[in-house]
């Protein structure tokens, strides 16, 4: 009951200005051992009824972080201790890149909405894998630091009960490079976050990149994923890899999609991206929106036609290819929702900003009872 007081003095601030300031003030507290030891007891949920195998990952749970979120990986072990199961850093280009100008977050509260235009602002790929492998190493470490036997099988014993949190690198291109030539920067990414993400996503269906959506088209798109999925098996283990989509598709560009997937064996789809359309918005929501001027919906409003577009993709594949699903997702039964139509897992985004770093416990405690 706490959080809509907090959230209405954070609304006070520029929205991606108190987005930092809010995640760097959680990792001071995560810091210190025992303040850790306390949000983890407040905002975990752990069940086995929740756990979940999706295109060969073992997930504790099913409810993840959106991409755009933690765009640099700064804050894993942060969003790890609020419950997450997975979370997906990025969107992550080859070289760095500032995005668009600012202002390029705003939220319109009367709908429980964000528009944003902030168009793949990261740090490259260079700081971001570095970044992860630090991060994994400390893993390693942590859990190499009991040698003796009886400690090794307590270990082994809590990571079959308790899986670690999965991470998704969702890979880009950098707004200079042409489209004829994308496919050299999502190879770039691929290789270069290839051993320290769990899975990968391609995005080429954000509105704040100019032209990136035109990547969505059938050769264009083929020619992407074909490079990728070579690559993929060349390895000596390949890595899952799944596409993200726009909500705004025909249903013939959707079912170019579902068509590609089978053809370069897609390991799964991320349904939806924000959306170009306003036709959802209140009244009040809409003027405000004019005056913002462009960038992606997400939020309540897109909550409808990304269930539609998951439920068609997953009706399309015959519920052989698993399906992430994103857009209007805030509460327990907006997850059951998109699950009851064929999502195997959700991601949430605007609702942890709405409803609060409770959302994952929220939704977890629904769920389990669905089961």
């Amino acid at each position: 009951m706490l959080y809509p007081l907090i959230r209405n003095i954070l609304f006070g601030f520029d929205a991606e200005d108190v987005h930092y300031f809010a995640m760097n003030n959680l990792k001071r507290g995560c810091s210190i051992a025992p303040v850790k030891k306390m949000i983890e007891s407040s905002f975990q949920f752990n069940h086995p009824k929740l756990q979940k195998n999706v295109f060969g990952l073992q997930f504790k749970n099913p409810v993840g972080l959106g991409a755009g979120f933690d765009k640099n990986a700064l804050f894993l072990n942060e969003l790890e201790t609020l419950g997450f199961g997975f979370v997906e850093i990025g969107t992550v280009t080859p070289k760095p890149q500032a995005g668009n100008d600012k202002p390029r977050l705003f939220r319109l509260k009367e709908d429980k909405a964000l528009i944003n235009r902030m168009g793949f602002n990261n740090e490259g790929l260079e700081a971001v894998a570095a970044r992860l492998k630090e991060r994994q190493s400390s893993i390693v470490n942590r859990e190499t630091a009991h040698t003796d036997r009886e400690s090794s099988i307590l270990n082994l014993q809590s990571a079959i009960a308790n899986p670690k949190m999965i991470i998704g690198g969702n890979i880009g291109k950098n707004k200079v490079t042409p489209n004829e030539d994308a496919w050299k920067d999502y190879e770039i990414c691929f290789d270069g976050l290839f051993d320290c993400v769990d899975y990968f996503v391609v995005n080429v269906s954000s509105p704040n990149t100019p032209g990136l959506r035109e990547l969505q088209e059938k050769d264009s798109l083929r020619k992407i994923l074909s490079q990728l999925q070579n690559i993929n098996y060349g390895k000596s283990a390949k890595k899952p890899l799944l596409l993200k989509i726009a909500p705004d598709l025909t249903k013939d560009q959707l079912d170019d999609i579902v068509s590609l997937a089978f053809e370069v064996k897609l390991d799964g789809l991320v349904a939806t991206n924000t959306t170009i359309d306003r036709s959802r918005l209140g009244t009040t929501s809409i003027a405000k929106s004019d005056a913002i001027g462009t960038g992606g919906l997400s939020g309540l409003p897109l909550r409808e036609r990304a269930t539609e577009v998951v439920q068609y993709l997953s009706e399309q594949t015959q519920h052989n290819i698993p399906i992430i699903a994103s857009g209007g997702i805030f509460t327990g039964a907006d997850a059951q929702q998109k699950l009851n139509v064929g999502a195997s897992l959700v991601q949430v985004w605007t609702g942890f900003i709405y409803e609060g770093p409770g959302i994952v416990k929220k939704i977890c405690k629904h769920l389990v009872h669905q089961v």
